[in-house]
């Protein structure tokens, strides 16, 4: 392991692929089984960082039902009428349950909520006339909405530009069910308590929105606790995140930091890159890249290359034509493919992903929004290979064969592997310092201006309804 692996650059003494391959794995699961303490963040916000940037048809087996001569004949399922849901009772609240939601919607402005959104004095004047209809009415629907705010965040899915990150909290914790579990222990301040996001970061910012100094300060970290609870409210035990203002890259185990990689990401715009939950299912060590058409027509490469086969092979091309006369260019691995030495295959229908580059240089500048979408890392050999181990099985040597074969070479994963693409503006930075990042894409203003208005009513919108661009090209 002291030798250098080719075309790494990386020794086995100095370089960290090597000293993850050889030695990470075992303290990692480690790490994984016990739940680190998280000491508290320097507060610094007067600082503002510049990121360091039809079923088939068959014969019928079984039994087959026949209407009685003179039945009408059955609705085909196409036309079944649907069933309306039973209506849900409301269910009972003791004067004591009430009293304690009351304290807990005028204590909510520490979750960065704000108090008057859940209608104190409604349930104030309720709870004042005694147990009965009229306070299940109203606790049950003042209730309701404090926990929709909490599971899944205030702001109305228009305000969350680009957001595609669908939350899966009110899936595992619907409404109706935190509310008749509350209401049976007699515990809504436990049942609120456990909707909050479990980072470390949303607890930064909660610790530091007290401190804040000026209404700007206060409405910035208000909107960024906001985003934390747009995603999902645990992110697992292992996990990639990219924080897009600070163009940083995390590796995390129990949401403590592993490595941190500079990145470079979409510019604003129409390549801005869109925020996404999606999952690692491959590493790709020497990928391919499919040129988009963008390039092979609107730039000619096509023509150029697809009767000089010996010319595209020079410049490291294959080039096909399709029977409808369509160019098709694939670059072929090597150091100078777009795509680098590697890329992390999380399929979805932006055609975003996580790759190496053979530009290395754009990593030195500190505002690196340069790209068309796709999120180009620094160190990512070392990245492929710490993943080849921690979520494919792989070992030290198979992970370095595999890089150095300089064959395309898929590496399925076995374990689960989320991948978040966030955008925080106030968040602690890879050394745990709480700071402000460039708004580079200008998304904090429609958060804050919806925390001006009244509440909304929540919908079943799930995700941003912006158009899908496919940003597929990494140059």
């Amino acid at each position: 392991m002291k030798r250098e692996i080719e075309g790494t650059g990386l020794s086995g003494k100095s370089g960290i692929a090597l000293m993850i391959a050889a030695t990470l794995l075992t303290p990692v699961q480690a790490l994984a089984q016990r739940s680190p303490a998280t000491p508290a963040a320097p507060l610094d916000l007067t600082r503002q960082v510049q990121p360091s940037v039809p079923p088939a048809s068959g014969p019928v087996s079984g039994p087959v039902s026949v209407p009685a001569p003179g039945a009408p004949a059955p609705l085909p399922p196409e036309v079944v009428a649907p069933v309306a849901p039973e209506p849900v009772p409301v269910p009972h609240w003791t004067k004591a349950d009430a009293q304690a939601l009351l304290v807990a919607i005028r204590g909510i402005g520490s979750e960065g909520l704000l108090a008057k959104d859940y209608q104190p004095e409604a349930l104030s004047a309720a709870i004042a006339k005694g147990e009965g209809p009229a306070l299940d009415d109203v606790a049950t629907r003042l209730f309701s909405w404090l926990i929709e705010d909490l599971r899944d965040g205030r702001t109305p899915m228009p305000a969350r530009v680009q957001w595609f990150a669908v939350d899966p909290d009110q899936d595992t914790n619907p409404t109706q069910l935190v509310v008749a579990s509350a209401l049976e222990k007699h515990d809504i301040k436990g049942a609120l308590t456990a909707l909050l996001p479990t980072h470390p970061d949303y607890a930064a910012l909660k610790d530091a929105l007290p401190k804040a100094t000026t209404p700007a300060q206060t409405a910035q970290i208000r909107a960024n606790m906001d985003r934390w609870r747009w995603l999902a409210r645990d992110l697992g035990t292992q996990y990639l995140l990219t924080n897009v203002p600070e163009q940083m890259l995390r590796l995390t185990v129990r949401n403590k930091i592993i490595k941190s990689y500079k990145v470079v990401v979409g510019k604003p715009g129409r390549t801005a890159t869109p925020q996404l939950a999606e999952t690692v299912e491959g590493v790709i060590f020497n990928p391919t890249w499919t040129v988009p058409q963008s390039i092979v027509v609107g730039e000619g490469l096509g023509a150029r290359l697809v009767n000089n086969p010996k010319q595209a092979e020079r410049e490291g091309y294959k080039v096909t034509k399709a029977a409808d006369g369509t160019i098709y260019v694939v670059q072929q691995p090597g150091d100078n493919n777009s795509l680098g030495r590697m890329k992390l295959d999380m399929p979805n229908e932006h055609a975003i992903f996580l790759h190496d580059t053979p530009s290395k240089a754009a990593f030195n500048q500190p505002m690196r929004a340069l790209s068309h979408g796709c999120i180009r890392v620094q160190g990512a050999v070392e990245l492929a290979m710490t993943m080849g181990i921690l979520g494919a099985a792989m070992t030290p040597e198979d992970v370095a064969l595999a890089h150095t074969s300089k064959v395309y070479t898929k590496v399925p994963m076995t374990k689960t592997f989320p991948v978040y693409i966030t955008y925080f503006t106030v968040a602690r930075d890879v050394n745990g310092m709480l700071r402000s990042f460039s708004d580079v894409y200008g998304r904090d203003a429609p958060v804050i201006a919806s925390f001006a208005k009244p509440r909304e009513l929540h919908t079943t919108q799930r995700k941003s309804a912006e158009e899908v661009i496919k940003l597929d090209n990494p140059l």
